[in-house]
């Protein structure tokens, strides 16, 4: 391959990843401890900052300081920032709480927004889950969707992102089960030999769902480096030196015919087969007439009509 062709298949896989993210409505981004999905969540939003689009953070886990770490100050001063970690229950009375708590910040996010794309992301929907009703944060979410809809006059699909990150082991079936009806998107974050990938779910209107698998890693300033499958020293490869074992060696019974077995089976002439033999046996007359009888005598419970012989069958 020259490197012309090579480039040209790079930025072809490359345009066919960038249209599998091109995600909306609610993307579920299911982490865990192995691998932590922020740096993907930070990646994603400053995609969506780049391309112009508003960008509203629901703050929980982690500082804002923390947060806004790698972000360079263009992309920072595009982030409208709800800081839910420093004071979560409104202790400090400093007035900059938002009415209704986080229930209130969702509502207010969409009621701050332009018409166009919207980016919310919700770090994290687990701090969430662990601290509201299930029901009340789906119905959050469900009416973030249709209120941002009516707001752009477009349909909620293509007009807004919700990108919220999931702790998949923090939380049983029914939480997660509920939330995965929601989502238009889920993106299971998993990898091997220190390569992340994202095994992605896409669930569009009137359409089959898809699953695509990247492999990606985040770098230093958030951008995504796609790739196009895992490392090599991942991939397996057999080892010369380890002897082949024949999994019927320790069999109690023989998987192999040997050759006197074989003739024996191949010349045997199955009941069922109809053989030059059977065709001639048929074919050949018999010495004299048939010496069989057939002898029955009738049961006390039979009904014998000699005018209607077959009236046993109901025919």
């Amino acid at each position: 391959v020259t490197p012309s062709e090579g480039a040209r298949g790079g930025t072809g896989r490359q345009l066919e990843m960038e249209s599998v993210l091109a995600l909306r409505g609610l993307v579920l981004l299911r982490d865990s401890v192995e691998w932590e999905g922020r740096s993907l969540l930070k990646a994603l939003i400053k995609k969506a900052a780049l391309g112009g689009e508003q960008v509203h953070i629901l703050g929980c886990e982690v500082s804002e300081e923390e947060f806004r770490a790698g972000f360079d100050s263009s992309i920072n001063s595009r982030l409208v920032y709800y800081d839910f970690f420093r004071d979560p229950l409104n202790w400090a009375q400093t007035g900059e709480a938002l009415p209704g708590g986080p229930l209130g910040a969702l509502q207010a996010m969409c009621e701050r927004t332009d018409p166009g794309p919207v980016t919310v992301a919700l770090d994290s929907l687990s701090w969430l889950l662990l601290r509201l009703p299930c029901a009340a944060l789906c119905q959050a979410l469900c009416a973030m969707s249709r209120q941002h809809a009516c707001r752009g006059g477009g349909p909620a699909a293509e007009q807004l992102c919700v990108l919220g990150l999931l702790h998949r082991e923090l939380h049983g079936p029914g939480p997660m089960g509920a939330l995965s009806s929601l989502a238009q998107t889920e993106v299971t974050l998993s990898g091997t030999a220190g390569q992340a990938s994202a095994h992605i779910l896409c669930r569009r209107p009137r359409q089959r769902p898809t699953l695509e698998t990247l492999w990606f890693s985040v770098l230093p300033d958030l951008s995504l480096d796609l790739q196009g499958g895992p490392p090599l020293e991942s991939q397996p490869h057999p080892d010369p030196h380890t002897p082949q074992v024949d999994p019927a060696s320790h069999l109690t019974f023989n998987l192999h015919l040997s050759k006197r077995e074989r003739e024996a089976k191949d010349s045997l002439t199955l009941p069922f087969q109809f053989s030059s033999e059977k065709q001639q046996a048929l074919l050949r007359p018999g010495p004299g007439p048939a010496t069989s009888r057939i002898f029955y005598e009738p049961d006390v419970f039979d009904d014998l009509d000699p005018e209607d012989p077959d009236g046993d069958l109901d025919v």
